[in-house]
């Protein structure tokens, strides 16, 4: 593409995107971002050995490749880095890690509103001064032929520690579902009843976290048509044969549409095909060529904004 055709589109971008912050409703304006393993076409890996990322006392041998590799750049060998990470930066080098372990799979960052790519990165901003609540779920599928993983426990551990350790979040604070015979099963309604209540007790000023590590899937969309796709993204919990999946338009009215103004919430998806599984219009890929967020192009946003109350203009004609 010359020049002249890349200055067009970037100014037709700038005014998409001016047209879409004009548009969008007060619910569009939360602080909600996520970060998440793979785009939507994507696979994300299971980890054999999460040694090799040099974690701080794996809890096992198995991990996420997304979880090990952010947990390296954050926490290598249980201590933080001496110098602040911009989100670029983090994005960048899990790609990096990702692929000299031979992995394929570009981490992204998406969020209900542009952010500052070149801003520290941090799961929980300075802004953030009240109860810090997590919902950590791992299904390693315990039985299940084909289909079961190793590291989905051993990734939601991990994280625990680290969040605990850097960040200040309390274990009575924390909810665990893992298909361990310990902890709470994560079934489908469980996994709803969990995030349901973490974002009815979160009030303005709280900072929320939400981990998963499992399978994740594609469904044929079957409503609002926003996915370009065709396809809405889901959760597997551990009884889909029997209560099916957890679709991205389940997610979003649950954790997005329900989320008290002035919460902060950061979700950690380590999954396939998870790159847009909250439908947040914002992307940054950590390929290497973007150099700030954009409209994600994969999302019909004239379908986004009738689904949460604004209004329908056109905006991609």
């Amino acid at each position: 593409m010359g020049r002249f055709l890349r200055r067009i589109r970037k100014r037709f971008e700038e005014s998409q995107k001016e047209k879409f912050e004009e548009e969008k409703p007060a619910v569009a304006r939360k602080d909600i971002r996520m970060i998440s393993g793979c785009e939507d076409a994507q696979t994300s890996a299971d980890v054999s050995n999460v040694n090799s990322f040099r974690l701080p006392d794996p809890h096992g041998r198995a991990g996420g490749a997304c979880t090990s590799t952010l947990l390296k750049i954050l926490y290598k060998d249980e201590h933080i880095p001496d110098d602040d990470y911009s989100f670029t930066e983090v994005l960048r080098l899990m790609r990096g890690i990702l692929s000299d372990k031979g992995f394929t799979q570009i981490p992204q960052l998406t969020s209900l509103n542009p952010i500052d790519v070149s801003t520290k990165f941090d799961l929980v901003p300075d802004s953030a001064t009240g109860t810090r609540r997590a919902v950590m779920i791992g299904i390693n599928y315990v039985g299940h032929d084909p289909g079961e993983l190793r590291g989905c426990h051993n990734d939601v551990m991990n994280m625990k520690k680290y969040i605990m350790d850097v960040h200040g979040f309390e274990e009575d604070n924390i909810v665990i579902l893992m298909d361990d015979g310990e902890n709470t099963e994560p079934s489908h309604d469980n996994i709803l009843e969990a995030y349901k209540k973490i974002i009815s007790e979160s009030e303005s000023g709280d900072a929320v976290f939400l981990h998963y590590s499992g399978h994740g899937t594609k469904l044929r969309d079957d409503d609002w048509g926003e996915e370009e796709d065709g396809f809405d993204e889901a959760l597997v919990p551990l009884d889909f044969h029997d209560n099916g999946m957890i679709r991205d338009d389940d997610l979003y009215k649950i954790l997005i549409e329900d989320l008290p103004e002035g919460v902060h919430l950061v979700s950690l998806m380590d999954c396939c095909h998870s790159g847009t599984i909250l439908d947040l219009p914002y992307i940054f890929k950590g390929d290497g060529e973007q150099e700030k967020m954009e409209l994600d192009e994969g999302i019909d946003l004239d379908a986004f904004l009738g689904r949460i109350g604004g209004k329908i203009s056109g905006l991609f004609g």
